[in-house]
């Protein structure tokens, strides 16, 4: 990963993507998910926090879980009750009072989404990518947002992974043919 230049810090025109945070890792990779949710967890929390200090607007869009009812409360409990061992990561994450929060129903956050539209009504120009999993939702969401004429940058250690081998590829992938900015949140944290 290429380190971010020493001036990048959220900005205007900028909006923090949280991407399927909330989970219940009740999948084949839900375990090897959670221990690295839980490596993560200080710098997704430490992404977010950044974010919303800067006045950034933090939009969360994540997988429905089997539900339709766009409640994310009612989303973060029912990934808690599912699996008691993660409650502590999910709450952590989980969007505050106010926050932008759309559900999803495949990889990317804009596939079949208001996700664009949101935002358009924001003014937003660059997406700052978290979440998971960095091969898979992550990566697609970043070519999704090319498409939509946005610039991305993908923050590498706020985001959880299945498998560190195929997060390499992904990362590379995303950098070298999708043009996706990698960067790290203490380049963000420490200059917001």
């Amino acid at each position: 990963m290429k380190p971010a230049s020493p001036q990048w810090h959220f900005g205007r025109g900028d909006a923090l993507l949280v991407v399927d945070v909330i989970n219940d890792f009740k999948h084949d990779d839900g375990e090897h998910l959670l221990e690295s949710f839980r490596e993560r967890l200080p710098a997704m929390s430490g992404a977010i926090a950044a974010a919303r200090a800067a006045a950034v607007p933090v939009v969360y869009v994540n997988d429905d879980l089997g539900r339709w009812d766009s409640d994310a409360p009612g989303l973060v409990r029912s990934a808690s009750e599912s699996c008691p061992g993660a409650t502590e990561v999910v709450r952590e994450l989980a969007p505050s009072a106010g926050s932008h929060f759309l559900l999803k129903h495949r990889y990317s956050a804009f596939d079949h989404t208001a996700l664009d539209l949101l935002l358009e009504e924001l003014e937003v120009e660059r997406v700052v990518l978290i979440g998971a999993a960095t091969e898979g939702c992550i990566v697609q969401t970043a070519i999704d947002a090319r498409e939509h004429g946005l610039k991305t940058t993908i923050l590498a250690d706020a985001c959880a992974t299945t498998d560190g081998e195929l997060e390499a590829v992904a990362l590379q992938y995303a950098e070298r043919v999708v043009g996706a900015r990698l960067a790290a949140i203490g380049e963000v944290a420490d200059r917001s």
